[in-house]
């Protein structure tokens, strides 16, 4: 590992891992035990259900359950795992049980791959992070086994707990993999499936520092204890965002796609697909149901993506709280950008707007490439959707999927991978070790 930290930095070391992750899962899936008989897996297939996988995406160009056996699901809850809890989280959970110490050059990976800002309370972290994943896991797993068993969704009850697990690693990781063949459109009048499911994806998208502080809080009871301005800001996003798109689904649809039904099917379609878009991709009812300016509010949304350190892609809440926060207090004519009686740091005010400019080239270049290559075959809102989707590592379609062409295909993939990287760590693959102590003089620049 020290050998690899003087030669590669953090950042090199984390995508080359999930680079690994992606490809030993590709490996994996095109075994023949993995595939049910007489199903073939072609290389560009595997490639992109194992990012998916791995990047906790949900896009697919096949069906998983007409495509992989018993075998082949477990490959994929495991690749689910990876990509949700974290490379490194696994890596240090691996290292601890073989009795090891977890170095300087570690820790540098583990703070990378959950976009810590320090070293402090890493190991713990990790240990709370997989504790919490299998925890709430096996607590769905349980309930949903017993509910499908029960109300005979399932003749056998290790059938039913087969689904319910596939099912609760999909959700808690945001992966939005399903292997009921039609998402939950099964499950789209089942109130109790939907609310565990839902439970789940928020618990997996909030981000891994907000519930490490809440179980402080309100299970070790640690007094004195102070939440901190990152988890009441993440919070406050986060459920922000989702009641913003409760409503707006509600509002647009109510005459539309929700026309003429109860008023407890339009709140449950409208706040189950306000949750899903956060990051997870399973869906109650078809996406193309909806109303094009409902598409576009989802891909919006998409974009905007989960919490940092989560299971999540896109930019993140904070960083739009951030980005907002900052034009009010300039608006203002304020000097800092000043929340519940904390200054925010310059440099990650900075941070906020590169990663959003640099995510905003990157989803508006992929949307022209593909409508160039798509023109004739795919909308306009289809192929933006689309890119959203895979950007914000949602899973949610508009069905073109599996007939884009394979340089599409390609894009997608990339754009999946990156989501789950995260634009600050591919940015800082280029960055120098030696920084430039030179300082040259200011100068002031016309803007706007």
């Amino acid at each position: 590992m020290k050998r690899l930290s003087n030669r590669f930095s953090a950042q090199q070391l984390l995508v080359g891992g999930y680079f690994l992750a992606t490809f030993l899962s590709v490996i994996l899936l095109m075994l023949p035990v993995s595939l049910k008989e007489g199903v073939t897996l072609s290389f560009i297939d595997a490639l992109f259900i194992a990012t998916s996988a791995v990047s906790v995406t949900g896009l697919a160009t096949v069906n998983p359950v007409d495509t992989f056996s018993v075998f082949g699901t477990f490959v994929l809850i495991f690749a689910c795992q990876i990509g949700g809890i974290g490379i490194m989280t696994l890596g240090t959970f691996l290292w601890i049980l073989l009795g090891k110490n977890i170095g300087l050059s570690y820790r540098m990976l583990i703070m990378t791959d959950q976009n810590r800002n320090n070293l402090s309370g890493l190991v713990q972290l990790m240990k709370l992070v997989i504790g919490m994943a299998v925890f709430f896991e096996a607590i769905g797993t349980i309930i949903l086994g017993f509910y499908f068993w029960g109300t005979g969704y399932y003749a056998t009850w290790y059938e039913a707990f087969y689904y319910a697990l596939f099912h609760c690693v999909s959700s808690y990781t945001n992966a939005g993999i399903d292997i009921f063949g039609n998402s939950m459109l099964g499950f789209s009048h089942d109130y109790f499936v939907q609310s565990i499911t839902m439970l789940l994806i928020m618990l997996g998208a909030i981000g891994f520092p907000v519930l490490v502080e809440a179980y402080e809080y309100f299970i070790k009871k640690s007094r004195p204890f102070r939440f901190s301005l990152y988890t009441k800001l993440t919070t406050l996003t986060f459920f922000f965002l989702i009641i913003t798109g409760f409503i707006g689904i509600l509002v647009i649809e109510n005459n539309q796609a929700f026309a003429g039904m109860s008023w407890h099917e339009k709140i449950f379609y409208a706040l189950f697909n306000s949750v899903t878009t956060r990051s997870c991709g399973l869906v109650t009812m078809n996406m193309t149901d909806f109303s094009t300016p409902t598409q576009f509010l989802m891909s919006m949304f998409m974009f905007i993506g989960a919490s940092p350190s989560s299971v999540g892609g896109g930019i993140r809440t904070t960083t739009l709280a951030i980005m907002v926060l900052t034009v009010i207090a300039y608006a203002r004519g304020h000097q800092e950008v000043q929340l519940l009686g904390r200054s925010l740091y310059q440099t990650d005010i900075i941070k906020s707007f590169v990663v959003f400019t640099v995510s905003s080239i990157t989803v508006c270049t992929s949307i022209i490439i593909l409508l160039i290559l798509e023109h004739d075959r795919f909308s306009v809102m289809e192929v933006i959707f689309e890119v959203c989707s895979a950007f914000g590592t949602t899973g949610l379609s508009l069905g073109i999927t599996s007939n884009l062409s394979t340089v599409s295909q390609c894009i997608i993939v990339l754009l999946m991978f990156m989501g789950r990287i995260g634009v600050p760590v591919l940015l800082f693959i280029f960055k120098n070790k030696q920084q430039s102590r030179l300082r040259y003089p200011g100068e002031r620049v016309m803007i706007g």
